[in-house]
């Protein structure tokens, strides 16, 4: 029987000396969720489509509303600081200070192997942070999901679409996305 020994839980302000000093491959994949360095998943085409299309997609449709910020971090609380796939920042953010979850309007991830950890972990991080939308494109089970109305760690309300469906935004007005172009489907 193994040993359960206790662990340290980084914070943000930790991980961030960590990257400073260089400890990690500059080209490491990784995040904080809950105080633990996670490394994420390999990002194959069909991702990197889906990531590419929605950005053009998202950026064009929402630029009078917000900024869009490709895999970059995002400061949750102390422990936490995930980097979506895509996420819409409001226009007054603070530049050159780290992004918060109250400079976030809606975050998207896409998820192939990921999307049981993207739906269970790091949409509740979201939920918790107050977040109003999340999104999941789930390339696997090829539906876009969105999360909306958080409160008390969950998102409330949830809609799903198939290929040949679109979804809208409810907080971003005019912001609707075709299904089979966040799964990296163009037609």
């Amino acid at each position: 029987m193994a040993a359960s020994l206790p662990r340290h839980r980084f914070s943000v302000d930790e991980y961030q000396q960590i990257g400073t000093a260089q400890i990690l491959d500059a080209e490491a994949r990784v995040e904080l969720i809950d105080g633990e360095i996670v490394e994420m998943s390999p990002i194959g085409p069909l991702h990197v489509w889906a990531v590419t299309l929605l950005s053009d997609h998202v950026g064009a449709q929402a630029r009078p509303h917000g900024l869009l910020s490709v895999q970059n971090p995002i400061r949750l609380g102390d422990y936490d600081e995930p980097q979506p796939d895509l996420a819409l920042i409001r226009r007054d953010a603070t530049p050159g200070t780290p992004l918060t979850a109250s400079d976030v309007l809606l975050v998207i991830e896409v998820a192939d192997s990921s999307r049981a950890y993207d739906r269970e972990m790091k949409l509740r991080r979201y939920a918790a942070a107050g977040i109003p939308e999340a999104w999941l494109s789930d390339l696997v089970g090829k539906v876009l999901e969105r999360h909306s109305e958080p409160r008390d760690g969950l998102y409330r309300q949830i809609a799903i679409g198939r290929p040949g469906d679109t979804l809208a935004s409810t907080i971003v007005p005019d912001l609707v996305i075709p299904v089979s172009l966040a799964l990296g489907r163009p037609r």
